[in-house]
């Protein structure tokens, strides 16, 4: 479907319309709360308030690696951020992240709670907390971090370009899906170059960067993200190939994909996380269906 009218912006944007697609429910221009709710506690020092996305992914793989390692102080309880029904944006959520955007983390294992948001920051915080994942040398440091902002600002391109046009725009525009096909092309083929000569993203050590990039570039390749795999021809980035099928193979990121899961097979969906045990005990495959 192609609109033949050419569109003349007005001198003033007003938002007078809904905006279409599949998010049009919670897409709007003004931030803040729009409702009163309360988030829930849990009983460890790390709260989390996130989904299954791309981005949420980065922060419960995190933590998942972190107890893996013995972190004790990385116990975490995961809750469930329904976003397509709005609650990103009741009164508690957003004292968290004013910015109404999964995942937010609130740290209470000091006197005072610490709220960190951005999927980035969180990972970085995580990571100078418990000394693990972000190399001490200066060098290996500085291109870690490169890295991981680099995923922070190529990412856009990838979900709200390229994934917006072609998999949830309410028309399909040719030249916005082009304009961010090549984008997204390119970047892929910025992580095949540097996977070709490095084991990991930030070279021989598995990173933060490797934590931020995977769920949304290993996705992309895996076959995961908006149908879209022989349209980018995904296979052809072996490398990327290479070095996704070898993060998924570690346990944490298994277990991390699944906590705060909505969607896919039950047996995958960990709707909200405790303690370790429930990834053998609450998934949605073994919870009793609500009446």
């Amino acid at each position: 479907m192609t609109d033949s009218t050419e569109y003349v912006p007005p001198k003033v944007w007003t938002w007078n319309k809904p905006s279409g697609g599949q998010f049009a429910n919670i897409n709007r221009p003004v931030a803040g709360a729009t409702h009163e709710k309360t988030l829930p506690i849990g009983r460890h020092p790390l709260q989390l308030y996130s989904l299954a996305t791309p981005n949420g992914v980065k922060v419960t793989t995190m933590l998942e690696e972190l107890l893996a390692l013995g972190h004790r102080g990385a116990e975490y309880d995961a809750w469930l951020i329904k976003i397509g029904e709005g609650e990103q944006f009741g009164s508690g959520f957003v004292a968290v992240n004013p910015n109404s955007k999964i995942p937010a983390l609130l740290d209470r294992s000091g006197a005072v709670p610490i709220r960190v948001f951005e999927s980035g920051s969180i990972l970085l915080y995580l990571a100078e907390k418990f000394n693990a994942f972000l190399p001490s040398d200066a060098a290996a440091r500085a291109e870690c971090l490169s890295w991981l902002f680099w995923q922070m600002g190529s990412a856009p391109y990838l979900g709200g370009g390229f994934g917006h046009f072609y998999a949830y725009a309410p028309i399909k525009i040719e030249y916005a899906i082009d304009r961010f096909a090549m984008e997204v092309k390119r970047e892929l083929d910025v992580l095949d170059q540097r996977l070709r000569d490095n084991e990991y993203i930030a070279g021989p050590a598995y990173t933060i960067a490797d934590m931020a990039i995977f769920p949304w570039y290993g996705g992309l390749v895996k076959g995961w993200q908006y149908g879209a795999a022989e349209f980018l021809d995904v296979q052809s980035y072996k490398h990327v190939q290479r070095w996704a099928d070898m993060l998924l193979e570690r346990p944490a990121v298994k277990r991390g994909r699944m906590v705060n899961r909505s969607f896919g097979e039950p047996s995958s969906q960990l709707h909200e996380r405790h303690d370790a045990r429930d990834f053998e005990t609450n998934t949605a495959d073994k919870l009793a269906p609500s009446s």
